[in-house]
């Protein structure tokens, strides 16, 4: 347990008066309205390069850091702050008699308020051909210094890391005469050591993934990191979790995409199993080139259909299972126009989520005010982690595709055009059910549609025959596809009988012959595609 020393952490209104400010940043964004603030109570401006220049072209009086530090940057701005006069005047505990007599005796300026943000390096990193030399210029070494520098002397020094502070800081110095409460250093200080800390992950995890250090960074993707580095900033709390007695919040990788970026233009606050399910729905849609509707629950898909539009698809994935559908979400790759708009409200929906809404689709929404409508920038994830007792799990994200020219026909009667497209339809849909997984899908009109889906079954004839069981329109004819191999030739002949005219499924099974010979004397054609695609959770 942590001792608290009572003189050191002061009390939470303890007041700062701030008096000189280092101003260093990269976004310069909304400086020039908070230097002003600072300007008004008379706090005596230091800055850098490119900072500096901004605030004299706003007119404010400013010195460079050379006039404070007596030395000029150097080696093309490598070294600028890095100066014991920049972390005296930062470190230095005013309270504290032989800080305040070395201070002295070395013409020390005390700087009571840091405003730094850091050069963007993974920004820099996320460049396609970036070139390493390029790389290693990014790595910004004075700006994390005086930030961890200001940050552990929070009782006397203002850390600010984030221009969305600028306002809130600004607000507090006016109420206070120009002072800061040791609250709101506490808070910045935190904040800043979580920034410092996400910075050097960033930089660890791209230099750890580069090939050779020259000329082009390299970066190999397909290598998993010798340390998991996780750093991503609290978005927002959640009411609860799975279930009510259970904690939750969203956190963000900072891109702006994906469904925990994306923007909620209307509707009730967001629960866990909405985010986990939209989630789930987003990424099915996405495997689909054409219009594509998927209706989820439970993180399963109970209707999937592409469509020559919106509305025709999404008929035709609620066409497959309606009851089910009932209180679902909906993932929608295209932009959700009024016709579709129209024929979704006829349905209880928790949520959607698409590319897109257009205007007239927005007001036919706007009647169920508590329907949640997501507009979402694609994204991919690269790995997926998955905390178990003790670790974590790591594994790349499930983005294969199979063409048809890669299947391998076992079966003595070949697939016709149409049972082949339904096939691969069918296997994409099946990649995101849970396991075991067999989908039923049919291709009519030029499109895709599930018919039945057999979910996360112990037993694959068990999913067979709920996949069948499941289904409301008629099987005969349809397609199947099982998320790995038949082990037995049962599984087959369930689907068979079903009405499934033709099965994809992965074969290598030690009875694939046995499988095949049932599927040659049910006359159905069968594909191999040489890959599995269990989902576990």
């Amino acid at each position: 347990m942590i001792e608290h020393d009572a003189a050191f952490l002061a009390t939470p209104t303890h007041l700062r008066r701030i008096r000189r400010a280092l101003l260093s940043v990269t976004d310069k964004t909304g400086l020039v309205d908070f230097a002003r603030v600072l300007a008004s109570f008379d706090v005596d401006l230091v800055s850098t390069g490119g900072t500096a220049r901004a605030l004299r072209e706003a007119g404010l009086p400013v010195r460079d850091i050379s006039e404070l530090t007596g030395f000029p940057e150097m080696l093309d701005g490598r070294v600028k702050t890095l100066h014991p006069k920049v972390h005296g005047g930062i470190l230095h505990i005013r309270d504290n008699a032989e800080h305040m007599a070395s201070v002295a005796e070395h013409q020390i300026e005390p700087i009571d308020m840091v405003v730094v943000n850091l050069y963007a390096f993974e920004k820099t990193a996320s460049r396609p051909g970036v070139a390493f030399a390029d790389l290693i210029e990014n790595i910004d070494i004075g700006g994390p210094s005086m930030v961890r520098s200001a940050a552990k002397n929070f009782a006397d020094v203002a850390i600010v890391t984030s221009v969305a502070d600028y306002s809130r800081l600004a607000d507090e110095m006016i109420a206070n005469s120009g002072s800061l409460t040791h609250a709101t250093r506490w808070r910045l200080a935190k904040t800043a050591f979580a920034v410092t800390a996400a910075y050097d992950a960033g930089i660890a995890t791209a230099l750890e993934s580069i090939e050779t250090p020259s000329g082009k960074a390299i970066f190999l993707s397909e290598q998993l990191p010798t340390t998991i580095r996780v750093s991503d900033p609290l978005l927002k709390s959640l009411r609860y979790g799975e279930n009510p007695h259970q904690k939750a919040a969203l956190y963000t990788d900072g891109s702006e995409k994906g469904v925990a970026n994306a923007r909620q233009l209307q509707g009730k606050e967001l629960s866990y199993n909405n985010i986990v399910d939209l989630d789930a729905c987003w990424e099915l849609v996405s495997e689909f080139d054409e219009p594509a509707v998927a209706i989820i629950k439970h993180t399963n898909p109970c209707g999937a259909s592409t469509g020559s539009t919106v509305v025709e698809a999404y008929r035709r994935a609620l066409e497959a299972d309606p009851v089910s559908a009932f209180g679902g979400v909906i993932g929608i790759n295209r932009e959700v126009d009024a016709a579709a708009a129209e024929e979704i409200s006829k349905l209880f929906v928790e949520a959607i989520v698409a590319p897109s809404f257009t205007s007239d689709a927005l007001e036919r929404f706007r009647a169920k005010k508590n329907l949640r409508l997501l507009e979402i920038s694609s994204a991919e994830t690269p790995r997926i982690l998955k905390q178990v007792s003790g670790g974590l799990l790591v594994q790349d994200s499930d983005r294969l595709r199979i063409s048809e020219g890669e299947l391998q026909i076992v079966s003595k009667r070949t697939p016709t055009a149409e049972e082949l497209r339904a096939l691969l339809f069918a296997w994409r849909v099946c990649k995101h059910v849970k396991s075991n997984a067999i989908v039923y899908a049919r291709f009519s009109g030029g499109h895709g549609q599930t018919v039945g889906i057999g979910a996360g079954q112990m037993s694959r004839v068990d999913a067979a025959r709920f996949g069948a069981m499941k289904a409301v329109l008629p099987l005969n004819s349809t397609v199947a596809a099982s998320d790995a191999f038949f082990p037995f030739a049962d599984g087959l002949e369930v689907v068979a009988h079903a009405g499934a005219t033709a099965v994809i499924q992965p074969g290598g099974s030690v009875r694939d012959a046995e499988v095949i010979e049932a599927a040659d004397g049910l006359g159905v054609a069968m594909v191999f595609t040489g890959v599995r695609h269990f989902r576990h959770g």
